[in-house]
């Protein structure tokens, strides 16, 4: 398994490609995603993000860069998602993901197990790294204080109370990395190669891209939209 150190060197200053697709999209599966991890490699990529212990291991057979890893699954009595149990995380530790990511959100995960609990077992269970996917400041703090090794950006805007914003959420970018603590990952409707670069500039370590890069639908979906806007201001 690669080091933090190398894993950090190889990350500072670039792009981890998320390469994931649910099980309504059009390229759901993990031959699919496997292709696109190689797409990304050699388009620049430095790491992958990707859901699911099929998909990331496909991905790992196909590419040597390191993988971030969640499990995407629904839980009737918690609004947490990504990677919510322990259930989750020993399915990322079986596919030998580099880095196991959680919710590190304050709301209460299925079957009420604390983030605390999350974060000592996989430290007892692996040697993987952790990266806490975070909506506010005050869950980032949180995270550093539980011993995460990366946080993520990622749920700005995905829970009620954090900012309902369609852009990126560059001022907890720039407030977080302002502790230089731990790295920041700067990930959330991060569309343009200029928000990318923002997010750099503001002091993310690094910066995960998604949909705009591996979701068609949506890439079109916005060409649509924007050429659908300009032909009724022309009518």
């Amino acid at each position: 398994m690669i080091s933090k150190q190398e894993l950090m060197q190889q990350i500072k200053g670039r792009i981890i490609v998320s390469c994931q697709a649910l099980q309504h999209e059009p390229l759901h599966g993990s031959d699919i995603m496997a292709k696109m991890a190689i797409a990304a490699e050699q388009g620049g990529a430095t790491a992958i993000r990707a859901n699911s212990k099929e998909d990331i291991i496909a991905i790992k057979k196909v590419t040597q860069l390191p993988v971030i890893g969640i499990v995407k699954r629904d839980y009737p009595d918690s609004d947490v998602f990504i990677t919510p149990t322990l259930k989750e995380v020993q399915e990322l530790l079986e596919a030998k993901t580099d880095v196991v990511t959680i919710d590190a959100t304050s709301r209460q995960r299925p079957g009420n197990f604390s983030l605390e609990e999350m974060v000592n077992y996989i430290r007892h269970q692996s040697k993987a790294f952790i990266m806490a996917d975070i909506s506010t400041f005050e869950e980032g703090v949180m995270a550093i204080e539980l011993g995460a090794d990366f946080i993520s950006t990622t749920l700005s805007g995905y829970t009620s109370y954090s900012p309902q914003i369609e852009q990126p959420d560059f001022d907890l970018i720039e407030r977080l990395s302002k502790l230089r603590k731990v790295p920041i990952i700067a990930e959330g409707r991060i569309a343009t190669p200029a928000q990318a670069k923002k997010a750099l500039e503001l002091g993310a370590f690094s910066v995960v891209v998604g949909s705009a890069i591996t979701r068609p639908q949506l890439i079109t979906k916005r060409f649509v939209e924007e050429v659908t806007l300009l032909n009724r201001n022309i009518t």
